[in-house]
């Protein structure tokens, strides 16, 4: 079953680099604190790369400025995450999570079969915002689509 607007966000373990391999899990990301969450297909493609990161590190102030934290995931390992934040000039604060197994995209209902691509189960594109660990907005892309997840969409609709 997908998550909906008003459901917690699941308790899952993630990783991170930071001086190595970190294991963070979600009560740490988003309890007591505003988080706009965007998932991508992958790290390094082409949307994901060119248009769907970039917008959040160009609006990344932006939402910092509305005492909001960011973060990115994918279903990529958590090297591919650092590698591709630094490829990109993710700032300090935009936190690059990987769902290595895509434990935490199956439980919100969030996965997609991308087995005919060559990259097993990955995320749908989508973003959310939680308050306090709870779904305040959700935005998921139709297939092929990048229109509602994008940085301008999300902040345009926190007004």
């Amino acid at each position: 079953m997908t998550i909906q607007i008003g459901d917690a966000i699941p308790e899952v373990t993630l990783k991170h680099i930071n001086d190595g391999v970190r294991v963070i899990d979600t009560p740490t990301v988003f309890s007591g604190k505003h988080v706009v969450l965007f998932a991508v297909p992958g790290a390094f493609t082409p949307t994901c790369s060119e248009r769907h990161l970039p917008g959040f590190v160009e609006h990344f102030d932006a939402f910092r400025s509305r005492g909001i934290d960011v973060v990115c995931i994918a279903v990529n390992d958590p090297f591919v995450m650092q590698a591709w934040g630094e490829s990109v000039g993710v700032p300090d604060g935009l936190q690059m999570l990987s769902d290595g197994n895509a434990d935490f995209v199956r439980a919100l209902g969030l996965e997609m079969d991308a087995t005919a691509y060559g990259m097993g189960t990955r995320a749908k594109r989508f973003a959310l915002y939680a308050e306090d660990g709870v779904v305040r907005q959700l935005f998921v892309e139709a297939p092929g689509e990048f229109k509602v997840s994008s940085a301008e969409h999300v902040l345009a609709s926190l007004d």
